[in-house]
């Protein structure tokens, strides 16, 4: 069920509903619906789910990301929930107002793109956490390169 997840939020729910957007007529720059899509689904749905997860079920967190048997790590991996329902949170509400998806993929893109480092440092991946370094770094990516285009249309 975890990757089957991790690939529907971070990469085919997002790129189906820039196809579904693009196809229904929407006019908007690509890059806006990237931002608007994948703030939503990888920055808003996928964090919400995990943050609630974390919260209910530290335990899977700890071992299967983590590798860390015991409860010493549970109050900081349910920390870690809290702050991935707020940004969840804020993804979710991008879809609605549009004026968050900027703030929404500054702040989860940098904390995908952090992650995803922070996967890479840890080395002794197993699968589920060589799964979560690739799309972390994938949406950190993406959603950095929106607000870069983002930026450069400000200017």
């Amino acid at each position: 069920m975890y990757y089957a997840s991790v690939l529907l939020l971070t990469l085919f729910l997002p790129l189906g509903s820039i196809y579904a957007d693009q196809a229904l007529g929407n006019a908007l720059p690509l890059m806006l619906l990237v931002g608007k899509w994948f703030a939503f689904w990888a920055g808003g749905v996928r964090l919400l789910l995990a943050g609630l997860r974390q919260q209910v079920q530290p335990r899977f967190t700890a071992e299967a990301l983590f590798g860390i048997s015991g409860d010493d790590a549970l109050p900081f991996v349910r920390e870690l929930g809290m702050a991935n329902v707020a940004l969840g949170v804020i993804g979710i509400a991008a879809v609605f107002v549009p004026a968050f998806v900027l703030p929404a993929a500054i702040a989860s893109g940098l904390y995908y793109l952090q992650a995803g480092i922070g996967h890479i440092r840890h080395g002794g991946r197993n699968r589920a956490r060589a799964l979560a370094m690739i799309s972390d770094l994938f949406v950190g990516l993406v959603l950095l390169a929106y607000v870069g285009w983002a930026a450069w249309s400000y200017l």
